[in-house]
């Protein structure tokens, strides 16, 4: 079962640093099926034009206020 909701707020703390994240908040746009046994998110923020797929533990709930 995923942790985190279609539309909730995360924080995003990339495992490898050769990807860099250019802000920490973003919203959860779809859950993606289990990979290697962990859940998969596609993530978005308005920082950049672009989505991600993020690791279920890279995720944190956010402390940002909605």
């Amino acid at each position: 079962m995923a942790k985190f909701k279609v539309g909730q707020m995360v924080d995003f703390m990339p495992s490898s640093r050769a990807v860099a994240a250019s802000v920490r908040s973003y919203k959860v746009l779809r859950v993606l099926p289990n990979e290697g046994g962990e859940q998969l998110y596609r993530i978005k923020t308005i920082a950049e034009a672009f989505e991600r797929v993020a690791r279920e533990g890279e995720l944190l709930q956010t402390s940002a206020p909605l």
